[in-house]
C-alpha cells in the first residue's frame, strides 16, 4: 500500500475509508435481508468484553473517567447513573459489569478489561492473554476504543520528531489496531470498534493552540494525527460486517463528535470547548459537586481536557449500540 501523507493523498485515503465503511454497511443490509423474506435472528451476546483505555473504564470502586453521579438522597456514588458508553451497550443487552452492580446480579457477564492509559500495544497484549484463556466465540461481543493515548504520546514528541514522521507512526499504529480487531473477528468473535475521537477538538488541543502559536497549528496537528490513525485502521479492517462493526465517532452523518462541535445547539450541548470538571480534582473523583461554574454534566461535551462528559459518553454509546444492533452478527 502506498503511503499518502497530506493533501490529495489523504483525500484519496479518506475516500477509500468511506468506501470500506459503506461496504461494511452493505454486507449488513444484504445479510439482514437474507436474500428474500428470511428474517435474521437478532444478535444476543452471552458475554461482553470491554477493551481499550480510560474512556471505557469502570474502576473497582465503580468510578468512571467522567462526571460521576451521586445519589440524590444519600450523596453516595451512583455508578449506574451517568453511564459510560460500554455500560450503555451492556445494559441494552441486559448485562452489567461487576465493577458497577448495584442490584447484585449474580455472576455478571460483562467483563472489564479496559485500562487507564492503555495504548494500542497494550490492547494487543490483552488480546494475547484472552487467546490463552479461552479466546473469543460467536456469542461474545467485544467493545474496543483505544488510540487517544497513542495520539497524545505522538503529539508530545513534536518538535523533537518531525510532523511527517509522527503522522507515519500514527498510520502504523492504526494498522496495528486493525490487525488486533481482525484477530478477534477471524477467531469468530464479534467486535464493535470505535474510532478515536478527534483529539484536535478537545479542550487540551484548544489550550495547546493558544499557548504555542507558530507555523504548526497544534490543534490541527492533533486532528491530523487522529485522522491518520483512524483512516489506516479503517482501511485495514476485514471487510465483513458479520464479524466487525465500525463506529464512525467523528462525523458519521448522524451526529459524530465533529458534527456536535460544529452544531452544538442542535444536539443539546451548551459548551463543546471547555472541561466541566475542576482541574484540581482527579477525573475519577469528579462529581456534580466539583464542576466549574455554570457547567452541567448533561450539556457540556467534555469532562476533562481529553475525556468526554456523560452527554458525550451517551452519544458514543448510542452510536455503538446502533452498530451492535444493526450489524448482522
Amino acid at each position: 500500500m502506498k503511503s499518502c501523507k497530506t493533501g490529495a493523498g489523504r483525500d484519496v485515503r479518506q475516500g477509500r475509508a468511506w468506501m470500506a465503511t459503506l461496504a461494511l454497511a452493505a454486507v449488513a443490509v444484504l445479510s439482514g435481508c437474507g436474500g428474500g423474506t428470511q428474517q435474521i435472528e437478532p444478535f444476543a451476546p452471552t458475554r461482553i468484553m470491554a477493551l481499550g483505555d480510560e474512556t471505557s473504564v469502570i474502576t473497582a470502586a465503580g468510578k468512571k473517567y467522567s462526571v460521576n453521579a451521586l445519589d440524590a438522597t444519600t450523596g453516595l456514588l451512583a455508578c449506574a447513573s451517568n453511564p459510560n458508553w460500554v455500560q450503555i451497550v451492556a445494559a441494552n443487552f441486559g448485562m452489567v459489569f461487576k465493577e458497577c452492580n448495584p442490584t447484585n446480579i449474580a455472576n455478571p457477564t460483562a467483563l472489564m478489561y479496559a485500562a487507564p492509559g492503555a495504548k494500542i500495544a497494550d490492547v494487543r497484549a490483552r488480546i494475547d492473554a484472552q487467546f490463552t484463556n479461552g479466546g473469543f466465540g460467536p456469542k461474545d461481543l467485544v467493545t474496543l476504543m483505544v488510540g487517544s493515548n497513542d495520539v497524545l504520546e505522538l503529539y508530545a514528541q513534536y518538535p523533537a520528531q518531525s510532523s511527517d514522521s509522527l503522522l507515519a507512526e500514527a498510520r502504523a499504529r492504526g494498522k496495528l489496531l486493525a490487525q488486533q480487531v481482525n484477530r478477534i473477528g477471524l477467531a469468530n468473535g464479534r467486535i464493535v470498534v470505535v474510532q478515536v475521537p478527534d483529539m484536535g477538538l478537545t479542550p487540551f488541543a484548544i489550550k495547546e493552540a493558544a499557548a504555542k502559536p507558530g507555523t504548526l497549528d497544534r490543534a490541527k496537528f492533533l486532528s491530523e494525527l487522529t485522522s491518520e490513525l483512524n483512516l489506516e485502521m479503517t482501511l485495514n479492517l476485514v471487510n465483513d460486517g458479520r464479524l466487525i462493526g465500525l463506529v464512525m465517532t467523528n462525523d458519521d452523518r448522524s451526529g459524530g463528535i465533529q458534527t456536535i462541535v460544529k452544531y452544538p445547539g442542535g444536539f443539546g450541548f451548551a459548551n463543546v470547548v471547555a472541561a466541566s470538571c475542576q482541574s484540581t480534582v482527579a477525573i475519577t473523583e469528579c462529581t456534580p459537586k466539583t464542576l466549574v461554574t455554570d457547567a452541567t454534566a448533561d450539556t457540556w461535551l467534555w469532562a476533562s481536557d481529553t475525556q468526554l462528559g456523560p452527554a458525550g459518553q451517551q452519544r458514543l454509546g448510542s452510536l455503538a449500540l446502533t452498530r451492535a444492533r444493526n450489524n448482522p452478527f
